[in-house]
């Protein structure tokens, strides 16, 4: 049974950092794509970053880039976002996703969603002005 479970939401003020983990279980993670989305009030989900399980390249949307760091640990079979800089913007659901069909080196231009077919239950992230 695939599980992915987020934790390390929180309530901060801008200018802070928060780091969520994501750890996960029931299928190899080496061969998975794991990504971080987010959903804010009134908004689309959005893809926000995504690593490789395997070769652990990265994806970053143009709104968090040189903020935000995906990361893994493939012992752990756990992907983390560490998001510096935090606005309040930044302010959302914060959720982890998997698709363990993914093409092998396939750099995504943006995320869709609907690739994605494993969810975690999400993390709140708040970020005061």
């Amino acid at each position: 049974q695939v599980r992915l479970v987020e934790t390390g939401g929180g309530s901060v003020q801008s200018g802070g950092s928060l780091r969520l983990s994501c750890a996960t279980s029931g299928f190899t993670y080496s061969g998975a794509y794991m990504a971080w989305f987010r959903q804010g009030s009134g908004t689309e989900r959005e893809g926000v970053a995504s690593i490789d399980g395997g070769d652990g390249a990265t994806y970053y949307a143009d709104s968090v880039k040189g903020r935000f760091t995906i990361s893994q640990d493939n012992a752990k079979s756990t992907v983390y976002l560490q998001m510096n800089g935090l606005k309040p913007e930044d302010t959302a659901m914060y959720y982890c996703a998997a698709d363990l069909d993914w093409p092998q080196g396939l750099v995504p231009i943006e995320l869709d969603s609907t690739d994605f077919h494993y969810w975690g239950q999400g993390t709140q992230v708040t970020v005061s002005s």
